[in-house]
């Protein structure tokens, strides 16, 4: 029981008087160390910490756990006390796989929200339920910068907590945290199902209000039903123009499950007289090269449309909305949508007044009065 050192090579833990490593890597010389303890707990099991490259912080920690053992008190670490909000979401955006999602970039602004509210010098410790909650009523009161005059929708303050839930529970998962302090918070209600499809002369009107490198990022969006990331990343090497397909790899959908989307024969016409660039493989291009960036020239061609809260998100209702419209059953539309369950397919499908006029009713049924 007590001090030990980490050998840098393998890893492995041992006495601060061994001059060699079982691996064989020395010791005697090492310049920056890395120590753990070692103890005993109630229960007669030998536990080990690691504290870090400071030997004085190992043999304060060592001093702790004998005292609070000798008093019957807890002895764990309680990691919570230790770790920041800022330093949480520094670690967590630093990881490769947090890097590689999809929704990199768009989970910064929801980071620097909760920055912002609950203090970057936060400790995980005070961030329980009930500061959640207050979040949660803060920012539902706020006015959204993107919707003026609209104030933040349940659906994106939902997204913000579950992205500090996520960070929380990969910080458990690396063992910096014991537990995640908000695992009991639910998510609130959210009425955002989306009731806007463009009819034919509406979509017609939005192209020509489009700036020219986005006109066809938002014909294949309107017939394809794919998802923004998934048309502005398109390469050449998924398109298949003799067939009539695009084909995308499981790593570059959001379900994680590879699938195919039939062109529509506009957007095949369309694809065949876009040039391919040398220097990238990449098919949607602005000046010549490639882009991932056009919420603002979307917005407003919508305005000059004369479309009011219209998404570009949308398009993907109209694709989905357009093919059950065409006759194809579900499983079909849902093959090409990617949608995986039903009831998150039912949201993008709105039955309007005009297709209830021609509902069919049954002969034979007895009249009434």
């Amino acid at each position: 029981m007590g001090l030990l050192i980490e050998c840098p090579k393998c890893k492995g833990r041992n006495s601060p008087k061994a001059e060699k490593c079982k691996c064989g890597h020395g010791l005697k010389k090492l310049g920056n160390k890395t120590y753990w303890i070692e103890f005993y707990d109630d229960a007669s099991k030998r536990r080990r910490e690691r504290i870090g490259p400071s030997k004085a912080a190992a043999e304060q920690r060592l001093r702790d756990v004998l005292k609070a053992r000798t008093e019957g008190r807890h002895i764990d670490k309680d990691l919570s006390a230790r770790l920041s909000l800022g330093e949480l979401f520094q670690w967590y955006n630093g990881l490769p796989e947090v890097k590689a999602k999809i929704s990199y970039r768009k989970d910064f602004s929801l980071i620097k929200n909760l920055e912002r509210l609950l203090g970057k010098s936060t400790k995980i410790k005070g961030i329980t339920p009930g500061c959640i909650e207050a979040y949660r009523s803060t920012r539902l009161s706020e006015q959204s910068l993107r919707h003026p005059g609209r104030t933040i929708l349940a659906s994106t303050v939902n997204r913000e907590i579950s992205c500090l839930t996520a960070a929380l529970n990969r910080a458990v998962r690396h063992h910096k945290l014991n537990a995640n302090p908000i695992a009991v918070i639910t998510k609130l209600p959210e009425n955002n199902v989306r009731m806007k499809v463009l009819n034919q002369d509406e979509f017609l009107k939005l192209l020509t209000c489009c700036p020219d490198y986005l006109r066809p990022i938002v014909v294949l969006a309107f017939y394809s039903g794919m998802r923004k990331s998934e048309i502005l990343f398109l390469t050449w090497k998924e398109v298949d123009l003799a067939k009539g397909f695009i084909r995308l790899s499981a790593d570059r959908t959001k379900t994680k499950v590879a699938r195919s989307i039939p062109l529509h024969p506009d957007v095949r016409s369309l694809l065949d007289k876009i040039p391919r660039p040398l220097h990238t493989d990449r098919v949607f291009l602005r000046h010549g090269k490639p882009f991932d960036f056009f919420e603002p020239a979307f917005r407003a061609a919508c305005k000059k449309a004369g479309l009011e809260d219209f998404t570009f998100h949308d398009l993907r209702h109209c694709a989905i909305n357009n093919l059950r419209l065409a006759g194809n059953d579900f499983f079909r539309i849902m093959a090409i949508s990617g949608h995986k369950t039903m009831s998150v397919f039912k949201r993008y499908n709105l039955v309007t007044e005009d297709e209830l006029c021609h509902v069919t009713w049954p002969d034979g049924l007895a009249t009434v009065g």
